[in-house]
C-alpha cells in the first residue's frame, strides 16, 4: 500500500496560499507571546520603528549613466538624503508614523529609518548627479565619466 498525503477539501473558491503572510502571522504571535510572558521589552517588529530597512531599488546601466529607481511612497523631497563618497552612493532618510485617531489593527507599511548603499564603478562623474522624486519613486541618475563611456571603434583596412 502506498502512502498518500491527506487530501484537503474546502468548500467555496480556492484561496491563494501566501507563505510570507503566514510567516508574518507566526512572527507576530511569537512577539505577542514573548510580550505576555516577559512584559513589553520592546521586541522589534518586522515593520515597526525598531530598526532600519532598505527600500526596493532597481539599478539600470545605460551607455552613459547608472540609473537607480527607489520606491519611497509617502516620502517628501526634503526627507531624502543622497550622498556620494568616493564611488559609494547612499540614499537615506526616515518615514515617520502618522498620528492615528483609531486603533491600528494591522500594519504592513514600513516606518522608521531607511538606508540603501551601493558601490558603483570608479568611473562616475559625481559632479553631474541628478535626482528626482515623483509619484513615490526616487530616480537618481549617476553619469559615467568620459573615459568609462562606450565608444565604437572603426576597424581600418
Amino acid at each position: 500500500m502506498s502512502q498518500l498525503l491527506p487530501e484537503r477539501r474546502t468548500r467555496g473558491p480556492a484561496q491563494r496560499w501566501e507563505p510570507l503572510g503566514e510567516l508574518e502571522q507566526v512572527t507576530e504571535r511569537m512577539r505577542r507571546l514573548l510580550d505576555q510572558t516577559f512584559g513589553d521589552v520592546g521586541w522589534p517588529s518586522t515593520f515597526g520603528e525598531g530598526g532600519s530597512w532598505s527600500p526596493p531599488v532597481d539599478i539600470e546601466e545605460t551607455d552613459d549613466a547608472y540609473v537607480l529607481e527607489a520606491e519611497l511612497p509617502g516620502v517628501k523631497r526634503g526627507d531624502v538624503d543622497i550622498e556620494l563618497v568616493g564611488n559609494e552612493l547612499t540614499i537615506k532618510g526616515q518615514v515617520v508614523e502618522r498620528e492615528r485617531a483609531g486603533i491600528l489593527r494591522r500594519r504592513t507599511r514600513r516606518t522608521g529609518r531607511y538606508e540603501y548603499r551601493v558601490t558603483l564603478p570608479d568611473q562616475v562623474d559625481g559632479d553631474k548627479i541628478d535626482a528626482n522624486l515623483k509619484d513615490g519613486v526616487l530616480t537618481v541618475r549617476v553619469p559615467k565619466s568620459q573615459k568609462a563611456q562606450r565608444r565604437r571603434i572603426e576597424v581600418k583596412t
